[in-house]
């Protein structure tokens, strides 16, 4: 699952390991257990750079497993140390949870106190901080298998339409 933050990755993902018997991964979860700090506090304590070496090596090991799951990327992973190539891979089923600006601006504003690139933005500010991101990542995120869009639809229903994908 990928997509930009607030976009529903890890709602989805739970949701849909939930109703085909697999395990969910959070793959920042996994980073901040792993490194026993939070991501706000690796960003501020090691740095971006730092930040983005330990999540491929993550990404990486994680796609390694012969297990089926279904993870959750940080909103950035695709874009970083060609983190993009390895979710083309036969193995691996990709998607891209496409959410409209206002949508994702709607539900991260309330904790961009909690996430390090957007703290200290107002609306308006962060509107173009996402919409900038957005235009930024949308080739890395355009990689993935599929691309399900998000507006108007419930969790059950992207569910529905991603579980079908399984098939294929």
């Amino acid at each position: 699952m990928l997509g930009y933050m607030g976009s529903g990755k890890s709602t989805v993902g739970k949701k849909l390991a939930q109703v085909h018997q697999l395990e969910h991964r959070d793959l920042d979860e996994i980073i901040e257990k792993r490194e026993g700090n939070s991501i706000s506090e690796i960003f501020s304590q090691r740095g971006e750079l730092y930040f983005r070496k330990q999540e491929h090596l993550y990404l990486k090991e994680q796609l390694d497993s012969s297990e089926s799951f279904v993870l959750s990327l940080g909103g950035g992973t695709p874009c970083y140390a060609q983190n993009h190539l390895l979710i083309q891979n036969e193995n691996v089923l990709s998607i891209y949870l496409k959410t409209p600006i206002e949508t994702l601006v709607n539900r991260i504003q309330n904790s961009a106190h909690i996430r390090p690139l957007l703290q200290n933005k107002n609306t308006e500010e962060l509107s173009e901080y996402v919409a900038k991101h957005l235009f930024d990542r949308s080739f890395f995120y355009h990689q993935a298998h599929h691309v399900v869009n998000t507006d108007g639809k419930s969790v059950d229903q992207l569910v529905a339409e991603i579980g079908s994908y399984f098939d294929k």
